[in-house]
């Protein structure tokens, strides 16, 4: 069992005070937006055996399991993250596995370098994701019905979206939101910066329900994602509430601080809210053009006290124990690799005493007793 050392990543979004807080350190103004555990090679977790990477690329079979190597191969298959939003994220979809294969073998075939700006695919994975909030959490998760859309942007009273609204109304539901988006997306520059600007004055002058397209605009002044946020479920989590994002589906965080688990994978292909590269006919063959209800999960409890968010995805598994005070010890050992985070209490695993934002790396089949008291999220995989 390995304690781990995190990076922690300064994205511009990045809440200055969310995980420092959590963690029961002092602020240093920056940024910190993401504390990645796990074996991405982007920032993998250090081990005293060495980073995570190298730990399970000496040995795979024991770190992760026969069962794990065998459904996902020699590599952990998921990352988990603290999550600070302070800002909105760049509004965005990820594909499914075989969208994702098909996209990195056209780019490598093409000679895309992999660190080009305008690279859509880092790998051939797909890139599902739950965020589970531990603050009040806001975000914007799948589209809203087409007709209440085109509500919403006709109370804003300004002649220019009534093109979009009307469009809303007269088509199908796919074929609306699909027009809709493209329309948005392949707008005059000029012209589309300046009805973003209209929008985000009014959005201030109306308050709810607007008030969040207001900050969103104040964040990316004339970007065209601020009405194409507009077509998406607005989303406010409590604490221990969940969001699962699967593929096609365009999502925002806004603000909050929550724990995010995913398929290790950094495919992502953005509509706006970003001045990073938006391809547009890759987007949009992407994007599943259905209307729903965002579905926020909230956990279920078994007999043992593990609360399982129930996802339909197997390359991971994320749960939380609630751990009042003498609660005696729990047993969590299983024949997967497991990350354990402790992110409230002081919760004991095996020899390692877990503050809040402090993690340790199981191996597949090592024991691991679990005492204290406060909140321990478990990530492992199906298997």
């Amino acid at each position: 069992m390995d304690r781990l050392d995190n990076t922690v990543r300064p994205y511009a979004w990045g809440s200055t005070t969310a995980i420092p807080a959590l963690l029961g350190t002092e602020p240093t103004g920056e940024p910190q937006a993401e504390m990645w555990m796990g074996a991405h090679p982007g920032a993998p977790s250090r081990t005293g055996r060495g980073t995570l990477a190298e730990v399970v690329d000496a040995d795979p079979g024991k770190e992760l399991g026969a069962a794990s190597v065998a459904r996902f191969g020699p590599r952990l298959p998921f990352l988990l993250k603290l999550l600070a939003a302070g800002a909105p994220l760049s509004l965005q979809v990820h594909p499914d596995l075989a969208q994702a294969r098909q996209g990195y073998e056209d780019e490598e075939r093409r000679g895309v370098p992999l660190d080009a700006p305008h690279r859509n695919y880092k790998d051939a994975n797909h890139k599902p994701e739950l965020i589970c909030a531990l603050t009040e959490f806001d975000g914007l998760c799948g589209f809203r019905p087409p007709t209440e859309a085109a509500d919403l942007l006709d109370g804003l009273g300004i002649p220019s979206l009534k093109p979009y609204a009307d469009l809303l109304r007269a088509h199908p539901e796919d074929a609306a939101l699909r027009e809709v988006l493209t329309a948005i997306l392949t707008a005059d520059p000029e012209e589309m910066s300046r009805t973003v600007t209209e929008t985000a004055a009014a959005c201030d002058r109306l308050g709810d329900p607007y008030a969040p397209y207001a900050d969103i605009a104040h964040h990316y002044p004339g970007d065209p994602g601020v009405l194409a946020a507009m077509l998406l479920n607005h989303v406010r989590l409590q604490p221990g509430e969940a969001l699962y994002l699967g593929a096609g589906i365009p999502h925002a965080y806004l603000d909050g601080l929550g724990v995010e688990i995913m398929a290790n994978s950094d495919n992502v292909l953005r509509c706006g809210l970003t001045p990073k590269h938006v391809d547009v006919p890759e987007l949009l063959r992407i994007v599943r053009f259905e209307a729903g209800d965002p579905g926020i999960l909230r956990p279920e409890a078994s007999p043992d006290g593990e609360e399982v968010y129930d996802t339909p995805i197997d390359e991971f598994r994320l749960s939380r124990y609630v751990l009042p005070e003498g609660s005696g010890i729990h047993e969590l050992t299983l024949p997967a690799p497991q990350i354990l985070l402790c992110t409230a209490g002081t919760v004991r695993v095996g020899e390692h005493e877990l503050a809040p934002g402090r993690s340790v790396f199981v191996p597949a089949g090592e024991k691991a007793e679990v005492s204290g008291s406060g909140m321990l999220f478990r990530a492992t995989v199906r298997v």
